[in-house]
């Protein structure tokens, strides 16, 4: 693994004070990994100091207009035009702080399997996390790590293809040849290359040694625009959920997680948790049958307005 060639990508955007600690995290764990490792701060024009800290980083920064920045498109662009001489690009959130020095290389250690398309590694809660933020971290990343394929997806459902671009890497040569993310997707471009890449052979891997805190405390009108936004993306990419099953018993089995966890951990978050998950349940939802909404309810429903224009 000593001769790959790694590109991290950080797309910022007024990062503020958790991008400052992220950086100086991020610049640790390049050099403690004694790999070849580059680092590409792709800032959509931060109104703040991001991109001087990247660049106070040792960080080479590329600064777009902040009206041109896609989920897909803009990870596309990095990744397929400026990371050509890589072998494996990994993408990282501006709030996504990495833990431990070996992190990075753990995760790229991934990719001495050829089948691996994708890694990515574990999410642990910030420090200020709520107990809601820190139960679905605690939930969705476990501590045993796995490698998923087509021969999974019976067991797996969705999970198989469950990935997350706070923290994940790409082999490139086949982020290529399949055409890299969609552009203009609302959200889980993550998601749809890793189910592309798995339907045609290739494997995701987690890594649960390679670890980032990365959480967020979303209000309950947050929560409901998150899960309109995923709604929107399962009903336009509804060949995911025919391919590998939908969410509904994970979904229920988050449920039953999170209402023993807060019984244990802080009772007095039980209630708060119904309003998020009651709320979680109508966006989804209304998100599956946005073509029925008219556009101003489409925009102000969702987290992501500018995807609709």
């Amino acid at each position: 693994m000593e001769n790959l060639r790694i590109e991290v990508v950080v797309p910022t955007y007024n990062g503020g004070g958790v991008w400052r600690v992220a950086a100086q995290a991020l610049a640790g764990a390049v050099e403690a990994s004694g790999l070849e490792i580059g680092v590409l701060v792709v800032d959509s024009s931060s109104r703040d100091s991001s991109a001087q800290v990247a660049r106070d980083a040792g960080f080479q920064v590329m600064v777009i207009d902040s009206r041109s920045f896609d989920h897909g498109g803009t990870r596309n662009m990095a990744a397929l035009e400026h990371c050509t001489g890589c072998d494996v690009v990994v993408f990282l959130t501006q709030d996504a702080i990495m833990q431990g020095p070996d992190s990075l290389a753990r995760l790229v250690e991934a990719f001495a399997d050829p089948s691996v398309a994708v890694a990515y590694g574990r999410q642990l809660p910030h420090e200020n996390a709520n107990p809601i933020a820190t139960h679905a971290r605690l939930f969705n990343y476990g501590v045993r790590s796995y490698i998923s394929g087509l021969d999974d997806k019976a067991a797996m459902g969705l999970k198989a293809v469950f990935t997350s671009n706070a923290f994940a890497a790409y082999r490139l040569s086949v982020f290529a040849e399949l055409g890299g993310f969609p552009e203009k997707t609302i959200l889980s471009e993550d998601m749809y290359f890793a189910a592309k890449a798995v339907s045609a052979g290739y494997k995701v891997a987690y890594v649960a040694e390679a670890t980032v805190r990365h959480s967020h405390n979303y209000t309950p009108l947050e929560e409901f625009k998150r899960y309109f936004d995923i709604g929107v993306f399962q009903r336009d990419e509804a060949w995911i959920g025919r391919e590998f099953g939908g969410a509904g018993g994970e979904g229920k089995r988050f449920l039953v997680s999170e209402a023993r966890y807060l019984l244990t951990k802080a009772p007095l978050w039980l209630p708060r948790a119904w309003v998020h998950d009651f709320l979680k349940i109508v966006g989804y939802k209304l998100g599956k049958n946005y073509q029925r909404l008219p556009m101003r309810l489409r925009r102000g429903f969702s987290m992501n307005g500018k995807h609709w224009g």
